[in-house]
């Protein structure tokens, strides 16, 4: 069998949030949630665990260190525990069953008791479907929107019954689990290659070095890892703040985590708590968006997340009155078709700074390009004060406005044919009109008049 040939345990630390549906209300503290960490031992008690290990049979070893890992935690705070294993119930002969896999503890409070009992009655029994295994550990986890789930699987080889555990993690990870594996190996045999798709390895020589790796990964799925988002500007500094920021899971595209950027009281990025064992790809709602890939986390650790992200203020404001209403203005990046917003007169907005090209929406259109935003200042658009023009018809008919530009017409808007009288807004201007009675059914009655919209002034163009 292949597994007396291998000698080596592995433990495979997996964690997945689904943090879905935390809000804050107006005025209201935040407050950090409380998480309950959920930690499934998966233990390997096929035959070869029968092997000699140094001086000790490896599955004496193993039940020992792990009974006093969990005799140490058990009584920890906001802590569950849940105990399956794989090669426990059937015997490797005269066939071997690649089903072999039991929950014998689920998850509860104060479970520690109870998975000591289930190590002293396990033996070294059959094979090891560790693809099977990992693929029926997702259903021990219920549903839970503020649970830190953890997964430490141990054993002393590789799967054996055909399954692909590359592909289960997958799989999981379409479901919203995520395995990030610490694989410890024993003896002189690198297998490493059977799991770098999904996870690291660190190699093992003696027996203490096995119960030292196994706190090392307890303390990581117990221990809150932190982080701050340094927003940084043109200085170097992490002084932009109040904007939204997105985690998402890089492998699977899945959004973790919703932020709303803040300093706290010391004028620091504020501290926030993120799962260590994904790997995140970040969006900071900036206009335009800024990104940052593939950020991995030191488990149990403060981590910094620095983003470029230096900003400064448009503002657009209107000479004299302001006879438009809710009068827009689209801003694109300079030389780029896609519009980033639709900003609104008399009001201001941050951007990342750069060079922006704007349409403003008066009649007629007014485009200015380039326009920079620098750092931390504001640039201030001026719009023409704008005339208002009345226009009365005979009656019903086509009528379109020009802007007269040389000998040059250029079209404006149309009219609403129906509609005898009309008020518009204006930019100043000469201008002509074009207007047929409906009725007139030839050329001749077109009427072509000019006429000039002044700031500020009420003009009346009466085509009766």
């Amino acid at each position: 069998m292949r597994n007396r040939f291998i000698k080596s345990i592995v433990f495979i630390l997996a964690i997945s949030y689904q943090l879905l549906g935390i809000s804050y209300k107006a005025n209201a503290q935040a407050k950090k949630q409380v998480l309950t960490t959920r930690v499934l031992f998966i233990f390997d008690a096929s035959f070869s665990m029968s092997d000699t290990w140094q001086q000790n049979i490896k599955m004496d070893v193993a039940k020992r260190i792990l009974t006093e890992i969990i005799d140490s935690v058990r009584n920890l705070p906001n802590l569950q525990l849940a105990f399956r294993t794989l090669g426990a119930d059937y015997s490797l002969y005269p066939e071997r069953n690649c089903q072999d896999t039991r929950l014998l503890v689920p998850f509860g409070p104060d479970n520690g008791m109870k998975i000591e009992y289930a190590l002293k009655t396990i033996r070294p029994m059959g094979t090891t479907p560790l693809a099977y295994t990992l693929d029926k550990c997702a259903d021990d986890f219920t549903p839970c929107d503020h649970c830190h789930d953890v997964i430490i699987l141990i054993t002393d080889g590789i799967e054996e019954c055909g399954g692909d555990p590359c592909e289960v993690a997958k799989k999981l990870h379409s479901k919203g689990i995520n395995l990030r594996p610490f694989i410890i190996g024993i003896g002189n045999e690198d297998f490493s290659d059977a799991y770098n798709c999904i996870g690291r390895f660190f190699d093992v020589q003696q027996e203490d070095n096995f119960k030292n790796v196994l706190k090392i990964v307890i303390s990581q799925a117990l221990n809150n890892t932190s982080a701050q988002v340094n927003l940084i500007d043109a200085q170097g500094k992490p002084t932009e703040t109040d904007v939204a920021m997105t985690f998402y899971d890089q492998t699977t595209g899945k959004r973790i985590y919703n932020f709303m950027h803040t300093l706290n009281n010391y004028g620091n990025p504020d501290t926030i708590y993120l799962d260590p064992n994904v790997i995140y790809h970040l969006v900071v709602h900036t206009i335009p968006e800024v990104e940052k890939s593939n950020i991995t986390l030191t488990p149990g650790k403060h981590n910094t997340i620095a983003v470029d992200a230096p900003q400064g203020y448009l503002h657009f404001v209107m000479d004299g009155e302001n006879d438009y209403r809710s009068l827009g203005v689209i801003v694109k990046k300079h030389d780029d078709k896609n519009t980033l917003n639709v900003q609104y007169v008399e009001s201001t907005e941050k951007y990342i700074t750069g060079k922006y090209d704007i349409e403003i929406l008066t009649l007629p259109r007014i485009y200015e390009t380039g326009v920079k935003v620098s750092e931390r200042s504001t640039t201030t658009v001026t719009i023409p004060e704008a005339g208002v023009v009345t226009i009365t018809k005979p009656g019903p008919g086509p009528t379109s406005i020009y802007l007269e530009n040389g000998q040059k017409m250029v079209w404006v808007c149309n009219l609403d044919n129906s509609a005898a009288k009309q008020l518009l807004t204006l930019q100043p201007g000469n201008y002509r009109i074009v207007y047929r009675p409906q009725n007139g059914k030839q050329t001749v009655y077109t009427i072509d008049n000019s006429f000039e919209v002044k700031p500020g002034l009420s003009t009346l163009v009466n085509l009766q």
